[in-house]
């Protein structure tokens, strides 16, 4: 019996699901979780994936998109925030827009935005 069940909740369609959301709602008072029940087909679902998605975003990649007035500032802290050579560096800002670093959590790089943007130089966080 649950099986069929099982089967049955499987296959229902996106309407069929909300149906079922409501009167469980109303008649049970049970309230689903926005996901699961979300055909994944559903422009619903992939909306509450991309919001969440950028609400728990908490790695990113910092790109620099414009040195600013001080382009040897700029490469400067380029070569300290990476670790690379000065040659390295010099290429990054060189050639604007740039990945400078990759991974970084959400406090680092924004503690790294700022520095940049003290000295002029316009970071992207993605």
């Amino acid at each position: 019996m649950i099986e069929k069940l099982a089967e049955q909740l499987v296959n229902l369609t996106v309407k069929q699901v909300t149906d079922l959301a409501n009167i469980l709602k109303k008649k049970y008072g049970i309230e689903p979780s926005g996901l699961s029940l979300l055909s994944p087909g559903d422009n619903n679902s992939k909306n509450v994936e991309k919001k969440s998605e950028k609400e728990e975003k908490s790695i990113f990649n910092i790109i620099l998109k414009s040195t600013g007035n001080s382009k040897l500032s700029v490469v400067k802290l380029v070569k300290e925030v990476t670790g690379k050579g000065l040659k390295e560096s010099k290429d990054l800002v060189d050639n604007v827009p740039s990945v400078i670093k990759e991974s970084v959590n959400k406090k680092d790089a924004e503690d790294f935005k700022n520095k940049f943007e003290q000295i002029g130089a316009e970071i992207e966080l993605k």
